[in-house]
């Protein structure tokens, strides 16, 4: 992780091998539920796959899971899951193309652990 980056996990979350998390960049566990009188914090777990890349300034929402290989490109917010592989910019984040796959070490066709 780079410097100011910031993961709030109040559950469990999983970082695969090589995941970058940049500079500056939010990852999100949980929120309220705000409808309730007693506003409860709701927690989830969440996953960065093996050689994926949170830019710099970029923001995953609670719950949001990041494939293998995935990029969230700079400043962007991910509201959803983000497939492996995929590039993703923008607020919220739109997948615009796809990370060659020979761009990271694999093993029989999946990413090394």
């Amino acid at each position: 992780m780079a410097d100011d980056a910031e993961l709030y996990n109040p559950s469990p979350f999983y970082l695969g091998s090589h995941a970058i998390v940049s500079q500056g960049a939010y990852l999100c566990g949980a929120t309220h539920e705000y409808n309730d009188p007693a506003f409860r914090l709701v927690s989830f777990p969440m996953r960065l796959g093996a050689y994926s890349w949170i830019c710099a300034r970029a923001a995953v929402n609670p719950g949001v899971n990041v494939g293998d290989g995935a990029i969230l490109a700079l400043g962007a917010i991910a509201t959803q899951d983000l497939e492996p592989f995929g590039i993703y910019a923008g607020v919220p984040a739109r997948k615009v193309k796809e990370r060659l796959r020979s761009a990271v070490p694999v093993s029989s066709g999946k990413p090394v652990s």
